[in-house]
């Protein structure tokens, strides 16, 4: 009887590995909703499946007892380096929602509204939601020409930048108030080119906007504000909230990617 007891309560999981286990089918489930319901542009959303084994790993690791038989300095080091990454991962998601509020400036010279995907119906919901807010930006300042601003991806049928034109345009804007950047395809060149149409009218001193959702905006005016814009502010437009966790992680690389390749400073 008793050996029959210590086996079943073998079998019994713990707190902690139904914790973990409930993390991991969370994770997998995003992933598997986003590839189903959300569409995407890129694959980056695979990154949930990872996370997701990652935890059935650390569960295994709990059921098996594996934590306990490793050394203590090896454990102190490894806690340490986990917690700097925790640490260093929320400082930069806190700098990324200081964007969030953005709402720009009045009377700007320019506002540049940055390309995402677009599809042979028109652009993407995200992409929508930046030109809706460019569009109200541009009626409420008369004044302001907007650039917008994307090439042409693989998965796309053509330039961002097109896309944008004709949907701004058929939403009633003057099309003299829109000029096209079509050969940009990262946030990068989209500021760059952008940078070089406004010279390029022989422009010297001159204030601009950069309309994005949300979570981009803080890496879009840091961006620009190293790459010799000297005036800029940023207008924070709406992002598909089901996709905002997925958004805020990838996010998180790609200002990691521009700080380590001196394409931006994370302040000033």
């Amino acid at each position: 009887m008793k050996h029959i007891k210590e086996s079943i309560k073998s079998k019994k999981f713990s707190r902690l590995e139904m914790l973990y286990g409930a993390l991991g089918s969370l994770s997998l489930l995003y992933c598997i909703s986003i590839f189903l319901f959300a569409g995407f542009g890129s694959y980056f959303f695979l990154i949930w499946a990872v996370i997701g084994c990652g935890f059935f790993f650390v569960a295994a690791c709990v059921r098996y007892k594996v934590w306990q038989k490793v050394p203590k300095t090896l454990k102190r080091i490894f806690l340490t380096g986990v917690s700097l990454c925790l640490l260093w991962f929320i400082f930069i998601e806190g700098l990324i929602i200081s964007g969030f509020s953005s709402d720009g400036k009045e009377n700007l010279d320019y506002v540049i509204v940055l390309g995402a995907q677009v599809y042979k119906s028109g652009p993407s919901y995200t992409l929508k939601r930046r030109l809706d807010a460019a569009y109200d930006y541009a009626i409420e300042n008369p004044n302001t020409v907007l650039i917008v601003s994307g090439g042409q991806g693989g998965n796309e049928p053509f330039p961002e930048a097109v896309g944008m034109y004709e949907y701004l345009v058929e939403k009633g804007l003057d099309e003299n108030r829109v000029i096209m950047e079509d050969k940009s395809t990262n946030t990068y060149e989209n500021l760059i080119f952008s940078r070089g149409i406004i010279e390029g009218l022989g422009v010297e001193e001159y204030k601009v906007g950069i309309v994005s959702n949300n979570f981009h905006v803080y890496r879009a005016v840091q961006l620009a504000k190293h790459n010799q814009y000297e005036d800029v502010y940023g207008i924070s437009a709406p992002s598909y909230p089901y996709l905002q966790l997925n958004n805020m992680l990838r996010e998180f690389f790609g200002v990691m990617k521009d700080f380590l390749t001196g394409h931006m400073k994370l302040f000033g």
